[in-house]
């Protein structure tokens, strides 16, 4: 795969792909996500970790900014329980194969006279509104936000130039604050980054992933609780909006060189398929039952994440 496919497949939009393909040519190319620390790492995460590690392949230098100043603004605890979880998430990261990346604790950078003036001066181009807005997606109990609320997107647009990378990676619920940046960041001297969006993958019940809904797969689960977890995810016969075929197409295709579905002689036998398009289509046609699918897709994950748990345990 070549370096503009690996950096742009599971995304679901570019900002700009004329951008993207210029910066993939430059010799040196910087690219970062930030993750607010605030639990366990979860299968909505490693979304994009999967895609840093793809950059990574495709010859970006990576940068993983712990957001802990962020976390806090959005309501995510104290200081001190947010800087607990902050080491625990990074070994987590380097556990999935995130390793070679610059981890950065967002304290450790955020809090210098330069980096506030340009957190101020872009506070004073940007409107209420518009600050609320990019917080949509993102923000906790948006329905009455706070103050600290509104300078988040603000803080993260300066993230991009204070780390000096030329590329922001993100779920598509970051695109308002990406593209904030984008218009503004031009006005105090850096360049739009070039924006790289995945998408919001559904959780196990096919609802919208939360860790309190108890609808994820994170990397703390044991061998048997995935295995749980994943008889019990919704699985329907349509593949739009279907949560197993998304862990398959997302997690375990860019991991593996092949999916097998391991099933008895009398029900068809094993099958093994080499690209997601094929087992998608497969599925849709009736030729593989829900139950194999999980099991496939409960196999590959537990050996994605078993080496997690050994990774951190040993540190």
């Amino acid at each position: 795969m070549d370096p503009y496919e690996l950096a742009t497949r599971n995304t679901v939009e570019v900002v700009t792909d004329e951008e993207l393909r210029a910066l993939i040519d430059r010799p040196v190319k910087r690219v970062y996500t930030g993750y607010e620390p605030s639990g366990e790492i979860h299968l909505g995460h490693m979304v994009t970790v999967n895609k840093l590690m793809d950059l990574q392949q495709a010859g970006f230098e990576v940068t993983v900014l712990i957001a802990d100043l962020h976390a806090f603004l959005n309501r995510k605890g104290t200081m001190e329980e947010i800087r607990e979880t902050a080491e625990y998430n990074r070994l987590c990261f380097e556990g999935l194969g995130l390793v070679g990346a610059k981890y950065v604790l967002g304290s450790d950078v955020q809090l210098t006279p330069e980096y506030e003036l340009a957190v101020l001066k872009l506070s004073q181009a940007i409107t209420l509104n518009r600050a609320k807005r990019s917080m949509d997606e993102v923000g906790r109990q948006m329905d009455n936000p706070t103050v600290s609320q509104m300078v988040y997107p603000i803080m993260q647009m300066v993230d991009i130039m204070t780390l000096g990378v030329d590329a922001a990676v993100g779920g598509i619920d970051q695109r308002k604050i990406h593209m904030l940046a984008r218009e503004h960041l031009p006005s105090i001297g850096y360049p739009a980054p070039v924006c790289i969006h995945t998408p919001i993958i559904n959780g196990l019940d096919g609802k919208k992933m939360s860790s309190s809904a108890g609808n994820v797969i994170s990397v703390a689960d044991s061998e048997e609780d995935i295995k749980k977890k994943m008889k019990k995810a919704f699985c329907p016969p349509e593949v739009e909006n279907n949560p197993v075929l998304e862990i398959l197409r997302y997690h375990v295709f860019p991991r593996t060189d092949a999916v097998a579905i391991r099933r008895p002689e009398k029900f068809g036998g094993d099958l093994e398929f080499a690209a997601y398009e094929d087992l998608e289509r497969a599925y849709a046609a009736g030729e593989i039952h829900p139950l194999d699918l999980k099991n496939a897709a409960a196999a590959h994950l537990i050996d994605i994440l078993a080496p997690v748990h050994d990774y951190v345990c040993s540190r």
